[in-house]
C-alpha cells in the first residue's frame, strides 16, 4: 500500500451509549477538549470558554451552509409502496439528484407522492445514473420545507424535536444534506465573546454532501473515492485569510468542511497576495496523513467515526497516534461523540490564554 497506510489504522472502539442522540439544551454547554499539537496534556473545559482560549488576531473560519429538509418519505403512485428519497443536489429549478430506497423498479417515469400537513409534492424519476442515484423532478418544490425532514445521520435514532438544532446559528446559504456539526456549539454569546477578544471571523460556504458519513471500506485509503462538494469563497473571506497568513496569525477552521475548502483552493494556487483566491467550484480533496497544510493552523471539530475520511483529516493535522490517544481519553472521561456530541480543539502556537487545567 502507498505509504504503508491502512484504513484499520484509524479504527477505535466506542461504547454505543456515548453516541449523542439529542442536542444539549444549551449549545455552548457541551464539553471541549483542547488538544495541543505538541502533545502537551489536554485541557478539559466547556465550549462557552472558547473566547478565553484564543488570542487577539486569530481567525476562525466558519461554514455558513444551511441544511435542507432533504429526507422525503412517500408512496409510489399506483402501488402505494413506501419510498424514501434523499435529495443530494439541486441540478436546476425543480430537478434534483437523489438517492432512492428501495431502488429496484424505480425507473424513469415512476412517480412518488408526498404529503405533509396540508402540503403536497410529487417526484417523477427522469433518469437512473450509473451510481444508482436518480435524477428526479419535484412538482410542488415550494412545499419542500413542509414535506421534507432533516436528514439526520444513521447513527441518530431519536427524533429531532426542533429542526433548527441541526442548523448552526449563523447558517445562511441552503444546500447541505448534513450539518457542519462543529458549528452547532456556537451561540450568539460565544460569537460576541470572540469578537470582544479580538478574534476575527470569516464565513465560507461548502455544501456538505451525504458522502461525509461514508466509511472508508477499502483497506488502502488511497482507493477511496471522495464525493465532490460545491463551495464558494468570497473576496472578503479570502482577504481575511490571506492577510492573516502574511502576518503570521493563526487560521483556525471550525470543522472539517472549511478545512477541505481552504486546502483545496490553496492547492489550486493563490492570488499573489496569499495562499487562497476567491471563487467557486467543486472540492473533492481527500486530506489524510502526509498532506502538507497550506492554510490551517488549528481545527475545532467534533469527534468523528472510526475508519472515516474525517478522522483521517484530523490525523493529518495532529498525527494519528495523538488523535487516537485523545479519543481514548475522551472515552474514559465519557465525552459525547459525533454530530450532537462534544468538541475537540487541535491547536498549536499561542493557545495558552487559558492555561489552567479544568475538568468536568
Amino acid at each position: 500500500m502507498k505509504g504503508g497506510m491502512n484504513t484499520g489504522d484509524f479504527d477505535y472502539d466506542l461504547p454505543p451509549e456515548l453516541i449523542a442522540q439529542t442536542p444539549l439544551e444549551r449549545r455552548d454547554s457541551s464539553r471541549l477538549m483542547v488538544a495541543p499539537l505538541d502533545g502537551a496534556p489536554a485541557l478539559h473545559t466547556r465550549f462557552s470558554e472558547l473566547p478565553r482560549l484564543l488570542s487577539a488576531g486569530d481567525v476562525l473560519v466558519f461554514n455558513d451552509s444551511r441544511v435542507i429538509p432533504a429526507r422525503l418519505v412517500g408512496r409510489r403512485a399506483g402501488t402505494g409502496g413506501r419510498v424514501e428519497l434523499l435529495l443530494l443536489e439541486r441540478l436546476s429549478p425543480g430537478v434534483w439528484r437523489a438517492l432512492v430506497r428501495p431502488g429496484r423498479r424505480l425507473g424513469p417515469g415512476t412517480v412518488i407522492e408526498f404529503a405533509g400537513g396540508d402540503a403536497e409534492m410529487s417526484a417523477e424519476v427522469q433518469d437512473v445514473e450509473a451510481s444508482g442515484a436518480r435524477v428526479v423532478r419535484l412538482h410542488g418544490e415550494e412545499n419542500l420545507d413542509r414535506v421534507g425532514a432533516m436528514p439526520l445521520p444513521p447513527y441518530i435514532r431519536e427524533p429531532l424535536v426542533d429542526r433548527e438544532r441541526y442548523q448552526t446559528v449563523y447558517s445562511r446559504v441552503e444546500g447541505s444534506v448534513a450539518a457542519p456539526t462543529a458549528g452547532l456549539h456556537f451561540t450568539p454569546a460565544v460569537l460576541d465573546g470572540l469578537r470582544g477578544a479580538g478574534v476575527e471571523t470569516a464565513f465560507v460556504t461548502l455544501h456538505v454532501g451525504w458522502g461525509t458519513f461514508r466509511m472508508v471500506n477499502t483497506d488502502d485509503p488511497e482507493s477511496h473515492e471522495m464525493h465532490a462538494e460545491r463551495y464558494t469563497l468570497s473576496e472578503e473571506a479570502a482577504d481575511v485569510v490571506n492577510v492573516a497568513k502574511r502576518e503570521g496569525r493563526r487560521v483556525i477552521a471550525v470543522g472539517t468542511t472549511p478545512t477541505r475548502l481552504l486546502e483545496h483552493v490553496a492547492l489550486s494556487g493563490g492570488d499573489g497576495r496569499g495562499p487562497v483566491a476567491a471563487g467557486s467550484g467543486w472540492a473533492d480533496l481527500f486530506i489524510r496523513p502526509g498532506h502538507r497544510f497550506r492554510v490551517i493552523d488549528g481545527l475545532l471539530t467534533n469527534f468523528h467515526l472510526p475508519r472515516s475520511t474525517l478522522l483521517m483529516l484530523v490525523s493529518a493535522l495532529a498525527g494519528r497516534e495523538l488523535v487516537l490517544e485523545r479519543y481514548r481519553e475522551a472515552i474514559e472521561r465519557r465525552y459525547r461523540f459525533y454530530s450532537f456530541g462534544d468538541a475537540t480543539f487541535f491547536v498549536g502556537g499561542a493557545s495558552d490564554g487559558y492555561s489552567q487545567r479544568m475538568s468536568f
